[in-house]
């Protein structure tokens, strides 16, 4: 089964702790037999200033 996700960066400190969730749950799911589809969306507040 696949399971699809929506992945927003945040600002501050969620730029470093998102990739290590991914990570995780990426490891959960081959011990588990679940897959993952990533969809990364650029909606920081960053990402509004600029724009």
């Amino acid at each position: 089964m696949t399971h699809r996700i929506a992945v927003i960066p945040g600002d501050g400190i969620g730029k470093e702790v998102l990739p290590e969730g991914m990570r995780v749950l990426e490891a959960a799911g081959r011990r588990f037999g679940v897959d993952f589809a990533w969809t990364q969306f650029d909606w920081s507040c960053e990402s509004y200033t600029r724009t």
